[in-house]
């Protein structure tokens, strides 16, 4: 068969949502290359998915799916796993109720019909324990829904238009390569850029100004700036009076923090958090681009709460390019996957996925006796990982692992099926930072015995006797219920048949209280919103110090790599891990580049080499998140040190409370 080039679209756990061109031959893909259906892309794509068919076609794929026969995984068909899977899993629920059998999926990389649709349906029917799905965005999320409900935040693609660029936790040359150029236009026109993060990223060494906070400390840096701007006369009143509650109160809780004291505690010049505030004030259009790093630690939903504050605060909104841009997920879509799962939440526990080593291990009435992971791969993202490899080991906790390609966590498991990759199944996604929506047709053939999720979670409705006439199963009815549920379905249908790719409902690249407004009950943005007032243990932007101690001093920071999607795309690294420290702490403790350390706390080891950083602090230690066992010296990664304690806020994981030391290897 000839070459031929197909359209699709990247669903992986990144704000770009990019169209994609991809050629392929006899259903084997070729060649991938960015598309032109959505100015987000505008061409070009990232490395991981350019190359992405040495993820699809490499020795690490599964093909076939494997069961664990006197301690190996031995090839099998789908009918024997299946079997295996259903009598196992009937066993526990005789002996021990539905809800001992926890899903484990996080999905970000993937759509509706791959992360919710069947899966979702089979374990809400058959009773199953609840997963809070707590990785990222969690503590983002309850911030942003209760200072301004659901809102859409400044486009992407507006960011040209803006004359001070904050970026305040996120590393769009890693995890966003689009807005980068966008942001060099902008800066080539006279905007300003200021960068916020324990790291000298590729932007912040280009940047007017770099606030090098130390991890955790956003939120004195925020509420001194809002103090700044009351005390000063820089705040817009007029502004809140008309569109904001709770006002006074935000002042009062902000004067806590003066900029001497946000500075000394943040680890950051008092005279840079100075031309901070003058910058953003000064600066229309302003706009903060706020990313995930900002929530992973103990104040992660305060630190996100005062930062979002900011622009109502200083009155940045009401001009193109001006506010704030966190997530567009949800913001003005009228589409959800609800009807598509086909069947309500249940009031079953809910277990926090960030806290699997420990429910693993103490959970009872009942205990956990069965896992089934799928979209995830726990012992490489979830905290506490030697608790996490040591549950999933143990003979009485029976595990499935529905995956692409031979994962850490897979190694584990009793029973192996091999998934699809998204260019070999269809996919309904959204995107989260381009306001953009696709429905992307399978373009390449599966290798192998691979099915999808709705395959898998299909056959075993089936077999569990759980189907219900009327529920939609096929791709097609999927979707249509999807749509059909939406006052706009028919709308977003008719875009993505005539242009493969549909808007949100109404005006596109929308002014924020110009074209759209806070979606409170009441229309305001609530500063001090009482639901998170409340949720939070001591209160919403109250300050919980550092939790270093002399045994162990260094913060630990996991950012993202270039060249993986958290563990995705992990099989292909071959290169080592290095633990990268300030020349500072390098030289305290005698260490020169290339040196095998010991990195360590209480709840394990990391041994790889170090590398001696001039873009970090002093006070931090990094390692890249989402590493794989034979990216160290002995098998650990960063999650082995990372304990799985919760921010303030929805608990969320607070990946970067992780505290450390580091030695020379003995």
């Amino acid at each position: 068969m000839a070459e031929q080039t197909l359209a699709s679209a990247c669903p992986l756990d990144c704000p770009d949502l990019c169209s994609l061109e991809v050629t392929v031959d006899d259903g084997r893909v070729v060649r991938v290359t960015g598309g032109t259906r959505t100015p987000i892309t505008d061409g070009f794509i990232c490395g991981k998915v350019r190359n992405i068919a040495d993820h699809l076609y490499g020795e690490a794929r599964l093909t076939t799916p494997l069961i664990r026969d006197r301690g190996q995984l031995r090839a099998a068909t789908w009918g024997e796993a299946l079997e295996v899977i259903t009598a196992r899993l009937k066993a526990v629920i005789a002996r021990s109720g539905p809800t001992a059998i926890l899903p484990y999926h996080y999905g970000g990389s993937n759509g509706w019909l791959s992360e919710g649709a069947l899966a979702r349906r089979f374990f809400r029917r058959l009773g199953a324990s609840n997963l809070d799905r707590t990785f990222c965005a969690a503590a983002t999320t309850a911030a942003t829904r209760g200072l301004y409900g659901a809102i859409p935040g400044v486009a992407l693609e507006d960011y040209e238009h803006a004359r001070l660029i904050v970026l305040w936790g996120v590393n769009p040359s890693a995890t966003g390569i689009h807005l980068v150029p966008i942001i060099e236009r902008a800066r080539a026109a006279g905007a300003k850029l200021v960068v916020v993060d324990p790291r000298r990223t590729p932007l912040a060494r280009r940047a007017d100004l770099h606030l090098p906070v130390r991890p955790g400390a956003d939120v004195p840096v925020a509420l001194a700036v809002i103090h700044a701007l009351f005390e000063r006369g820089l705040a817009d009143r007029a502004f809140l009076d008309k569109h904001a509650a709770e006002v006074d109160e935000l002042g009062r809780r902000a004067a806590r923090w003066s900029i001497d004291a946000a500075a000394r505690e943040a680890g950051v010049a008092p005279a840079d958090l100075e031309r901070f505030v003058a910058l953003y004030a000064a600066s229309s259009p302003a706009v903060i681009r706020a990313g995930w790093g900002l929530e992973r630690n103990r104040n992660g939903g305060s630190a996100v709460a005062a930062v979002l504050a900011l622009p109502a605060v200083a009155g940045k909104f009401g001009v193109r390019g001006g506010g704030y841009t966190l997530s567009n997920g949800d913001a003005r879509w009228t589409v959800e996957s609800e009807p598509a799962i086909a069947e309500p939440p249940t009031t079953a526990r809910t277990i926090n996925m960030s806290q699997l080593g420990t429910a693993l291990r103490q959970l009872r009435d009942p205990p956990i006796e069965a896992v089934f992971v799928y979209n995830c791969n726990p012992v490489a993202t979830a905290p506490n990982q030697v608790a996490v490899r040591e549950g999933l080991a143990r003979d009485d906790v029976f595990v499935v692992v529905h995956e692409q390609v031979m994962t850490d966590t897979a190694r584990l498991a009793d029973v192996v099926l091999p998934a699809t990759a998204f260019l070999e199944h269809r996919e309904l996604r959204r995107g989260y930072g381009a306001m953009r929506l696709y429905d992307s047709p399978a373009v390449a053939t599966a290798p192998g015995e691979a099915r999808t999720n709705n395959q898998l979670f299909g056959a075993l409705i089936e077999r569990f006797g759980l189907g219900r006439p009327g529920d939609p199963v096929d791709d097609d009815a999927l979707v249509a219920a999807i749509l059909g549920a939406s006052p706009h379905g028919g709308a977003l249908r008719a875009q993505l048949d005539t242009d493969g790719v549909a808007s949100p409902p109404g005006v596109d690249r929308p002014i924020a209280f110009v074209d759209v407004f806070p979606a409170t009950p009441d229309g305001k943005i609530h500063l001090v919103p009482a639901q998170l007032d409340a949720q939070a243990a001591e209160g919403l932007y109250t300050y919980r110090a550092d939790p270093g101690t002399d045994a162990f001093p260094l913060a630990l920071i996991t950012p993202a790599l270039s060249t993986q999607i958290s563990s995705t795309f992990g099989q292909l690294r071959t290169k080592e891990i290095a633990l990268e420290l300030s020349t500072a702490d390098a030289e305290a403790r005698g260490l020169h580049d290339g040196d095998e350390v010991r990195a360590w706390n209480d709840l394990g080891e990391v041994r790889c080499v170090v590398k001696i950083s001039p873009d970090l602090r002093p006070g931090v230690a990094l390692l890249p998140k989402g590493m794989w066992s034979h990216h160290s010296r002995n098998g650990n990664t960063a999650n082995a040190l990372i304990p799985e304690s919760l921010a303030d806020l929805a608990g969320q994981a607070a990946y970067n409370d992780a505290r450390v030391q580091v030695e020379k290897s003995r």
